[in-house]
């Protein structure tokens, strides 16, 4: 699974054309699912990402987690893992799970999230047509994949 984690002071996802999804000050997080993960790794990585010190504390310093500062999270799916362009310009996406793997793994990811002290978790939803926004306080952006746990 690829997460990619930014910290932002707000950010939004319509789904659908329906009413947005928000929070104020936390991180929000494109998820990525590979036809190769396993599930297994799911906890591990939501509780990896919820606990990121990528926060300012009282000295300046990164080493703050958005379950210390009671922030919140946005989950996002991200069908685009890689785009492989060897062939051409339009990219192939041959690494993205289907949705009989993708889901599961999405659905288990909040569930994770929710159980990790955050003071909410909103989400978009896996297939749906959505719109992101998103206001960050500094560019820090975090990439985590868990093919690198393996090794």
């Amino acid at each position: 699974m690829r997460a990619v984690i930014q910290r932002v002071t707000e950010a939004s996802v319509t789904v659908d054309g329906g009413p947005a999804r928000c929070i104020g000050p936390g991180l929000m997080i494109l998820l990525g699912v590979r036809d190769t993960d396993d599930p297994a790794i799911v906890p591990k990585l939501a509780e990896k990402c919820a606990h990121l010190r990528i926060f300012e504390d009282d000295a300046g310093k990164l080493n703050r987690s958005a379950v210390e500062l009671g922030y919140e999270a946005l989950v996002v799916s991200n069908f685009t893992l890689y785009g492989d362009t060897t062939k051409g310009k339009r990219p192939s996406f041959i690494h993205a799970a289907k949705a009989d793997l993708a889901v599961p793994c999405y659905e288990q990811f909040l569930a994770e999230m929710g159980k990790q002290g955050l003071k909410s978790v909103q989400h978009g939803e896996f297939g749906a047509d959505m719109k992101v926004r998103l206001l960050n306080d500094g560019p820090v952006t975090i990439v985590i994949d868990t093919d690198e746990w393996k090794k």
